[in-house]
């Protein structure tokens, strides 16, 4: 399933990526925000499951915004994971 989700808080605005039934996240694309480190954070990711992502990326903040666009992957993939169910 190809799943998109509307940032808040970042420098990004949207995240796309493939998520299938074992949970496992795929062609993450980031439009906005930092576009090499973003590629780069994308391409150490894929193939990894959505709790995965999770544990590694929930709660990582860019300054003082509270969020980054790591920590908004992460709650995207838990988004899509449930629907996934």
């Amino acid at each position: 399933m190809r799943y998109q989700y509307e940032t808040s808080g970042t420098c990004s605005e949207m995240i796309l990526f493939d998520i299938d039934e074992n949970k496992v996240v795929t062609n993450i694309r980031f439009i906005g925000g930092c576009n090499g480190n973003l590629k780069a954070v994308s391409k150490l990711v894929d193939g990894w499951t959505a709790d995965r992502i999770a544990a590694k990326l929930l709660g990582n903040e860019c300054g003082f915004k509270g969020t980054s666009c790591a920590d908004q992957l992460a709650k995207a993939v838990i988004e899509a994971a449930e629907k996934v169910k």
